[in-house]
């Protein structure tokens, strides 16, 4: 039992609260033999739900199952209770190989399933993608990868505007897929019809794609302006200037923006050179750009550091991080009846957070990832 701190429920911030914990859920009352860990002038929250995320430690989704495993782990101990890991433009079959042993971590509970990040993507807009892997997005290419994902993928980012593209978008959504508007070098009014064709996510707004015009839109608009679209942002200060964070905000409100960190290998360990993928990446101060040309390539954010900032930086409202971070992906993964908020009957999926939002304690499925140790 967690007991005096300042607790962020879907009702609103409890103060002197507590979260009671029986096993691998949240409980209304404490059982008889519970530990009370005194978590005074401290903060617990939901664990954060990353559905955007490459790699960390040192190691990517693009790996062997240890190597996907020490990615998972270094998230965890930075608060991503839940994650969906992404792979990057490849050959079809490696990608193909990479879902099934993907897959079979998602079915052990590991990961909460795949994103498919490219190859469908546009390569005006390919950013760290390999150009000559690129592929269109045609529903037959698409339906490889989702039979061999084995029902559990998760997300597809495509550029719609490509041949193929919206029967695409069409065939995720017959699927439960999420399709995802991304990499795209699409006008307004295609971004509008792959919307409309089931398209619910916008990947990594504002990046790879183009910019907002007074005269062409583009897909910015139209992604802002939909109720139905949730929008990604990464909220690491490279990504996006505040006032952009801020403009996707107040158009599409807290409940509908997802952080994410769009992380590679490099999360959670230094700078140097590391791989995407097939690309070569340095990461200087902890920026990760392409050896050639020197797009941006993913982030080395974590989603500690990114509700810090949220709620220090961006001066974000609490429980307005908290939708960000975890309510609102949740949701998007159709997993709010077990993730995203601190309810009875939940898994008990928790992050401690001291008076400056530093993290000092991670709980999933009741055992402490990071245990805290308070004062």
């Amino acid at each position: 039992m967690l007991s005096g701190a300042n607790v962020v429920l879907p009702t609103g911030t409890v103060k002197d609260g507590q979260v009671n914990v029986d096993g691998t859920r949240i409980t209304r009352t404490a059982p008889a033999d519970a530990q009370v860990i005194d978590v005074r002038n401290h903060w617990v929250i939901p664990g954060f739900v990353d559905i955007h995320n490459h790699g960390g430690g040192g190691a990517s989704f693009s790996g062997t199952p240890d190597e996907i495993m020490k990615a998972v782990r270094t998230h965890r101990t930075h608060g991503t209770t839940t994650l969906v890991a992404s792979t990057v433009t490849d050959e079809m079959d490696l990608l193909v190989r990479q879902a099934g042993l993907l897959s079979e971590l998602a079915e052990q509970g590991e990961i909460a399933g795949i994103h498919f990040e490219g190859p469908f993507i546009s390569p005006c807009r390919k950013g760290a993608h390999s150009e000559e892997l690129l592929r269109d997005p045609e529903p037959a290419e698409v339906r490889k990868l989702i039979d061999a994902a084995r029902g559990r993928a998760k997300m597809v980012t495509l550029a719609a505007e490509l041949p193929g593209g919206v029967d695409s978008v069409r065939l995720l959504a017959e699927h439960g897929v999420i399709a995802a508007v991304g990499h795209t070098d699409a006008t307004y009014e295609q971004t509008v019809e792959a919307i409309d064709a089931g398209a619910t996510v916008a990947t990594h707004l504002f990046n790879a794609m183009p910019a907002l015009g007074h005269r062409s839109p583009g897909p910015v608009a139209a992604l802002l302006e939909d109720e139905r679209v949730t929008v990604e942002l990464i909220n690491d200060g490279t990504h996006l200037h505040p006032a952009a964070l801020e403009l996707a905000f107040h158009h599409a409100g807290a409940a509908r923006v997802a952080f994410i960190t769009d992380a590679m290998d490099a999360a959670g360990t230094g700078d140097g050179r590391y791989m995407l993928g097939p690309l070569e990446v340095e990461v200087s101060e902890g920026v990760a750009r392409l050896v050639q040309g020197g797009s941006i390539a993913g982030s080395t954010l974590t989603m500690d550091r990114a509700f810090k900032r949220a709620v220090t930086v961006d001066r974000l409202p609490v429980g307005d991080a908290v939708a960000a971070l975890s309510v609102n992906p949740a949701r998007l993964l159709g997993m709010s009846d077990r993730i995203g908020s601190l309810e009875p009957g939940k898994d008990a999926d928790l992050v401690v957070l001291d008076a400056n939002f530093d993290l000092k304690g991670v709980m999933r499925q009741g055992e402490w990832v990071v245990a805290p140790r308070l004062p």
